[in-house]
């Protein structure tokens, strides 16, 4: 069938086959349910210009695997059949175990204190299945994104191990007034060898008289409620305003916030609760009514059910945009919790708050894979861009028996014959700087358990040791000299990874 007779007939159907349109290079097809939906579409969050998902190529070739469409009860859904033995993995930031085969993933930034195996949301979304044919084929279904692009170089004590807390209170450190000196801290800490990484969570505290509060106000950056007022949640300090991440002003106006806060000598920045998290409330973050004046390129204004998942992302992006005002010169460091396939152009990201048992011990080496592993394919891609017109945006991919929910369009799908190779590097979901809480965030960690989970995340990309209040020191040192010995490993292992990252990247004060 011609792409004119596919057009013709689908174009204004509820069910039938996807019609295709090769695009970016040779090989790489956009599927969409109809022409008219192709022009009716939302722009690309992912891409890092969002109009290339619309450049057309002259292509003969035709996809092997040609999705179907139907629209029903408000769903659009989404099929695609692959040979019986077909096996599954990515879907990104995801606990169990590194198969997904059978398994069902919730795209759905959610804040997931003490995740279990089963969890179908967590603090990121990554809306990709990749399939392994029987032949040894490799298969994928990835969101939006397809193209190579240079991931952020990050600066080079960011590859050594890193220490937290919450929090390291004591009678002499912290008293009336918790830090009265900041930039004397900070100094300290340099003279000592250590790096200083400040939280900056989207929370801003709903008081007239605080700077920040007042400023944002002024400049009409906060998220709305249906009615038009800024809407009020309550996290850490209390009821919180949300600066709205998806307007220009709004980013513009929290990098000129990181700017200044950078001139205490902070290293780099951690934004935290950035799902959004919200407290009081059974859905753990803010209504979907919730309106995001959002802009243009973006999608315009919209709901939070629309921009939820891409929340993380644009904080971080913002944040990370801000350091570079600091210091052109230096790389800039961002963690961020919450994220979207595309974040890592901004940040560095963790597994959240994890236990300190043996079975997140376990969790985290198949969510590494899934965040960090390298997937070296070529790319024969299907983009099935988010469609507009009052469809829901949640989608529905079925394969064989397994079933994975997925929350935002677009998709796509790659292949290549042959062997599919795996390390620890770039990214089954192309988050190349990840790990987990070492040790385990909640719950005292034994000996033998962090000396294991060291040793584990003394070869993650991401190599951090957290925990939270209550719990017995969980710095290496408390456990022993051999845990210690692990870090040296770390920090003669981050030599490496440094050069082969700056062997490729462009070239900045390592900061």
């Amino acid at each position: 069938m011609t792409d004119s007779e596919v057009k013709a007939a689908t174009s204004d159907s509820t069910a039938g086959k996807m019609i295709f349109q090769p695009i970016l290079e040779d090989g790489v097809f956009r599927f969409d349910c109809s022409a008219n939906d192709r022009e009716a579409v939302y722009p690309s969050l992912s891409f890092i210009n969002n109009k290339s998902r619309d450049a057309l190529v002259m292509s003969n070739k035709t996809p092997s695997y040609i999705p179907s469409f139907e629209c029903r009860l408000g769903q659009q859904i989404v099929k695609l059949e692959f040979p019986a033995g077909t096996s599954f993995y990515g879907t990104g930031e995801v606990s169990g175990q590194l198969e997904r085969t059978g398994k069902r993933v919730f795209t759905w930034n959610t804040d997931a204190w003490g995740y279990g195996p089963e969890t179908t949301s967590l603090y990121q979304s990554h809306p990709w299945v990749l399939a392994v044919l029987p032949n040894g084929e490799a298969l994928g279904i990835l969101a939006d994104t397809t193209r190579r692009w240079t991931v952020f170089m990050p600066p080079k004590w960011s590859l050594g191990y890193h220490q937290c807390r919450w929090s390291y209170d004591s009678q002499e450190r912290v008293l009336e007034e918790r830090f009265p000196d900041p930039k004397s801290l900070v100094k300290d800490l340099h003279n000592i060898g250590f790096k200083a990484i400040w939280m900056l969570d989207p929370g801003i505290k709903h008081e007239e008289g605080y700077f920040v509060y007042d400023s944002g106000s002024k400049h009409d950056v906060w998220i709305q409620k249906a009615d038009g007022k800024p809407f009020v949640g309550d996290v850490w300090p209390g009821p919180c305003v949300f600066p709205d991440f998806t307007q220009s002003k709004a980013r513009a106006w929290w990098a000129n916030l990181v700017k200044d806060f950078i001139s205490n000598g902070v290293d780099g920045i951690w934004n935290d609760m950035n799902e959004p998290a919200i407290f009081k409330t059974v859905t753990k973050t803010m209504p979907e009514s919730n309106i995001h004046r959002g802009d243009n390129e973006l999608g315009g204004c919209q709901s939070h059910a629309h921009y939820h998942n891409v929340y993380g992302m644009l904080m971080a992006r913002s944040t990370y945009e801000g350091m570079g005002l600091a210091d052109r010169r230096k790389r800039p460091f961002v963690l961020t919790r919450a994220g979207f396939i595309g974040s890592q152009r901004y940040a560095a990201t963790w597994t959240g708050d994890n236990l300190s048992n043996w079975e997140h011990l376990q969790m985290s080496i198949s969510m590494m894979l899934q965040l960090g592993a390298r997937c070296t394919l070529s790319a024969r891609i299907l983009i099935l861009p988010e469609a507009q017109g009052g469809k829901s945006q949640e989608t529905i991919v079925h394969i064989n028996r397994a079933s994975f929910e997925v929350v935002l369009f677009p998709l796509c799908l790659w292949k290549k014959d042959g062997r599919l190779d795996i390390t620890v590097t770039m990214g089954l979901s192309g988050q190349p700087l990840s790990g987990p809480d070492i040790g385990g965030f909640a719950g005292n960690a034994t000996p033998k358990l962090f000396g294991r989970w060291l040793g584990f995340g003394a070869m993650f990309p991401f190599c951090r040791g957290h925990s939270e209040t209550g719990t017995i020191d969980h710095e290496p040192w408390s456990f022993g000299k051999e845990k210690v010995l692990s870090l040296i490993l770390r920090h003669a292992g981050s030599e490496f990874k440094f050069g082969l990252q700056r062997s490729r990247l462009p070239n900045k004060v390592s900061g």
